[in-house]
């Protein structure tokens, strides 16, 4: 990652390889590090998870956890840093949007986040990598929410393209460079 490639998106599907290659970019890059981890351990796999993707970060790295408000959260602190992670997109929508099933409702909210954490990345002296899973690929959800689910992270994950300077699309460990 050069410095011309200050916010980097990564997207692809789940197990496409892309919080390895979060960490590899942000290793590459060397400095200081800040790994942002939206998942809640609401369940005992995902704690799990939640435990494995700890044990996988270098030791020198620091970490955010922090289940919403995010941009508010690295307000004053990513500035310490050479590169700030945000691992995942995908779980910030969704805790963001709660259990509401308003698509209006859902959108307000989740704009609300992605723009507080566009103007940060766009103010702040680091780097940011960015992973988001791309849900568009798949079938049609067989629930409502599901549908505005994936409706608002569709829109979500193209503000943030919009704004990156590079994004990226693994699929199978493999990078494939989209801008």
């Amino acid at each position: 990652m050069t410095a011309e490639k200050r916010i980097v998106l990564i997207l692809g599907g789940a197990r496409s390889g892309k919080s390895s290659y979060a960490q590899q970019l942000a290793a590459e890059r060397g400095g200081r590090a800040l790994f942002c981890a939206t998942a809640q351990p609401l369940d005992d796999e995902m704690r799990e998870r939640i435990q494995a993707h700890r044990q996988s970060r270098p030791p020198g790295w620091d970490t955010l956890e922090t289940r919403d408000g995010l941009a508010a959260a690295l307000e004053g602190v990513a500035g310490r840093y050479e590169t700030v992670i945000i691992d995942c997109i995908t779980l910030l929508i969704a805790n963001c949007m709660g259990a509401t099933d308003d698509p209006a409702a859902a959108e307000k909210t989740v704009d609300a986040e992605v723009d507080a954490l566009i103007d940060l990345m766009r103010s702040s002296t680091c780097s940011f990598i960015l992973v988001s899973n791309e849900v568009g690929s798949g079938i049609v959800p067989d629930n409502r929410l599901a549908r505005v689910y994936r409706d608002v992270l569709g829109k979500a994950n193209q503000r943030l393209a919009r704004a990156a300077d590079q994004v990226m699309l693994l699929t199978a460990g493999l990078p494939l460079k989209l801008k």
